[in-house]
């Protein structure tokens, strides 16, 4: 638990934002103001300060007469998403392929040979999905846009809920990591069009799967 003595909003922001990616509060979970102003001992304005940066992050909403609420994404809100993704997280593809130094991804790489087959074989997820958290923030760096890199990180927080339940699926980790793979090596090779094209292709494949089994998901 952080000092109490030193918390401000920004901080607030980051521990409930975490909170809320992580899934410790869930799509639909209230957020209530008593107890959370007491757990970070900040006073209920300065929370609800706190409040409005969640919901321009798009992580909560505010109902009238209920208070603040964990977001729960919509099919088109969803679909939306992976639109803005696929362009976006293609494009910082691109330009870390075009930008980063030689040897930039072969740890990456390495990471996504056999040590996620180990990994998935296990049944390890978590493994699989903190590559995946290692491939976009490295991307994201070496894209070396703060603008791009800001606005993927509002749709990041926005999708995990949505990319961690989509790796329960059967069978699409193990899609993702063959993906991965081969974004990977067009990286390395220099061919920062092709590691774009094949960064859009796995966007597709996720929002195919997500469209066959949104049912599940959402």
């Amino acid at each position: 638990m952080p000092d109490k003595s030193k918390i401000g909003v920004t901080e607030v922001v980051d521990f409930l934002r975490q909170r809320i990616v992580d899934q410790d509060l869930p799509p639909g979970s209230k957020l209530r103001e008593i107890a959370l102003a007491e757990e970070y001992g900040i006073s209920r304005p300065r929370l609800r300060e706190a409040f409005g940066v969640l919901e321009e992050r798009g992580l909560i909403v505010r109902v009238h007469n209920q208070g603040a609420v964990v977001a729960r994404l919509t099919v088109e809100q969803a679909m939306a998403l992976f639109d803005v993704r696929e362009v976006l997280e293609a494009l910082a593809v691109r330009l870390a392929t075009q930008n980063a130094a030689p040897g930039t991804w072969n740890a990456l790489r390495e990471r996504f040979g056999r040590p996620t087959e180990e990994a998935l074989q296990q049944n390890d997820l978590d493994f699989f999905v903190e590559s995946v958290q290692q491939f976009r923030a490295l991307s994201f760096k070496e894209a070396n846009n703060e603008l791009l890199s800001q606005t993927l990180d509002v749709l990041y927080d926005r999708s995990r809920v949505l990319i961690r339940r989509l790796v329960l699926l059967p069978g699409r980790a193990a899609k993702g990591m063959l993906q991965h793979r081969e974004i990977l090596d067009a990286m390395i090779a220099g061919e920062a069009e092709k590691a774009e094209q094949l960064k859009r292709d796995n966007l597709r494949s996720a929002r195919e799967w997500f469209l066959e089994y949104q049912n599940y998901i959402l």
